[in-house]
């Protein structure tokens, strides 16, 4: 059967299993969305108001979903408009296809109108990236594309397809669906290795991140705890892997972690890390970190091993095979001692921490928590808002918590908030900051014309709060440039794009908004006024160590 290369395409999309794709047309994309027309009833397309909306949101898709998600763009802007949300998917191992149009390949090479070497931009984020100069290639690249952005190690593949490709004819022959590769599995030699490190500890720590996530190792990650008796906590992009409320779990550690899960890991003397980095935020400075701790590291990319801490055992594997095969070498064992002290930094961050009543950050946060389904995606911009939310929300399954961590991309929130809408099927919740949500107000206008419902709550500081802070704690409080000071009526803007909205300032107005709002058919604008001067604790303070952590605003 002869077709068009726009429509080996989108039927080679279908076929590929993608229900959904985020775009927006453009000249060197007409024919790819003449073909989106022909096969609406089996694809369907949703049209943002900025591709960086769109690329955010098949960002969401995929991380709600476990699938893939998939963006069109026209070449020239559209395709640059694309890199900011390529860039967060690839920093946080997002399994994401985007597609761009490009002029006919006999002008490439000429500066033509919107013409842009999209492929050289994005080559240092993306997995991959092919520009196709066949239509007869058009197929076989979108599966390995596929293949390629789901296998070891998830993240982002660029297809671009000059106009001239997209309209010559060919033959399309179906083909089943992409397989990912098969999982790596471990060596035996660094399994054992690794039993015989943590049956000597005596303080045993498990860290995780996406990567747990990703390879569906949850079970494996709780039964791991429970044979070694070991706290557990995660970096952000962990959040949501293991239910909040789990006895052995300490929460996120870090920067901006609690305070038990940041002390646990740095008093242990064996951190088992599973699926996770150990950057900056993580460590502080890395001269002083885990000095005298063994470090077992398992991960499906093997660069991350010895990137910036040194691993004793480091496995590049799978992270479910790994455990899989390494618990039953695993002492069943107690640490009761280690149990105690841990017992300590839950008690002392207890005391140490915001016990205010009142109209704080975090009592918006547990109030929200009144109004989440165990099926509730939660999305966040960047800023103190997302900090907030990654230290109070509770969840009870993965792939819940929806935020930007290696990039810290703000104006993130609202396109991925819709993405994992369209990929759940469920009300999600977006929290953001009145500065990040400035960033893409106008995917308000997406959510309005496909009712997608989504409850938005806006923690409005009238500053850019992180940056404000680390300038009140570090640069003696001159604030440059980080008070808004807009007039924007937040409420009013949502009833203008057609969302309905309001106001609240006390726990008793957030109660009754948030049933409004969780009642509603399209999105829903809660504007909560937060105090400037709110600061997110604790903190670890640049180029400190967990020693110099700071748990108090006088500190």
């Amino acid at each position: 059967m002869k077709l068009s290369g726009a429509d080996i395409l989108i039927k080679t999309l279908i076929e590929q299993g993608i229900k959904v794709v985020f775009g927006y047309p453009g000249g060197q994309v007409i024919n790819i969305y003449d073909s989106l027309y022909k096969y609406g009833d089996e694809i369907t397309h949703v049209l943002t108001a900025h591709e960086q909306g769109a690329v955010h949101a098949a960002d969401g898709y995929a991380r709600a979903t476990g699938g893939i998600g998939a963006v069109i763009a026209t070449s020239g802007p559209g395709a640059t408009n694309l890199v900011t949300g390529i860039a967060t998917a690839y920093l946080d191992s997002v399994p994401l296809l985007a597609i761009t149009g490009n002029v006919p390949t006999t002008q490439i090479g000429t500066d033509s109108f919107q013409e842009i070497d999209i492929t050289g931009i994005t080559l240092p984020i993306t997995k991959h990236n092919y520009i196709v100069e066949r239509a007869e290639d058009i197929a076989p690249t979108i599966r390995a594309a596929i293949t390629l952005a789901v296998s070891g190690r998830p993240g982002p593949v660029l297809v671009d397809i000059p106009k001239d490709v997209q309209i010559k004819e060919c033959e399309y022959i179906p083909a089943g669906r992409a397989v990912k590769d098969p999982p790596q599995a471990p060596k035996d030699v660094r399994v054992f290795e690794a039993a015989e490190i943590i049956n000597g500890s005596a303080r045993p720590f498990v860290y995780f991140g996406g990567g747990l996530i990703s390879g569906g190792a949850e079970e494996e990650l709780t039964a791991l705890a429970d044979r070694i008796d070991a706290p557990i906590g995660c970096s952000m992009m962990g959040i949501s892997g293991i239910p909040t409320n789990h006895p052995r779990f300490l929460g996120m550690q870090g920067m901006h972690g609690h305070y038990a899960s940041s002390m646990a890991m740095a008093k242990a003397d064996c951190i088992i890390a599973l699926g996770v980095r150990f950057n900056d935020r993580v460590t502080g400075d890395r001269l002083k970190f885990a000095k005298k701790t063994k470090i077992v590291h398992i991960d499906a990319d093997g660069s991350e091993l010895a990137k910036t801490v040194r691993a004793d055992c480091g496995l590049r594997s799978d992270v479910k095979l790994t455990l899989q095969k390494l618990i039953p070498l695993l002492k069943q064992t107690a640490h009761p001692e280690w149990a105690e002290e841990v017992r300590g930094f839950k008690e002392r961050e207890e005391k140490r921490g915001d016990n205010r009543t009142g109209f704080t950050p975090k009592n918006i946060i547990k109030t929200l928590n009144g109004f989440l389904q165990p099926s509730t995606p939660v999305a966040t911009d960047v800023g103190q808002h997302q900090m907030w939310a990654a230290q109070y929300l509770e969840f009870s399954r993965p792939r819940k918590f929806i935020s930007s961590g290696g990039l810290g991309t703000m104006g993130f929130g609202l396109g991925a908030a819709i993405g994992s809408a369209f990929g759940t099927g469920e009300r999600t919740v977006l929290i953001t900051g009145d500065g990040s949500f400035g960033m893409c107000l106008s995917e308000l206008a997406t959510a309005v014309t496909y009712k997608v419902p989504v409850v938005i709550l806006l923690m409005n500081n009238g500053v850019l709060g992180m940056v404000r802070q680390w300038q009140t704690l570090f640069f003696h409080k001159h604030y440059s440039n980080t008070v808004l000071d807009r007039k924007t009526d937040f409420v009013q803007l949502a009833k203008a794009f057609g969302a309905n909205g309001e106001k609240a300032d006390n726990l008793n107005a957030l109660q009754c908004a948030l049933k409004r709002a969780f009642a509603a058919e399209g999105p829903y604008l809660i504007d909560c006024a937060v105090d400037k001067d709110e600061l997110v604790l604790p903190m670890l303070p640049p180029g400190g160590s967990m020693e110099d952590i700071i748990t108090k605003a006088d500190k």
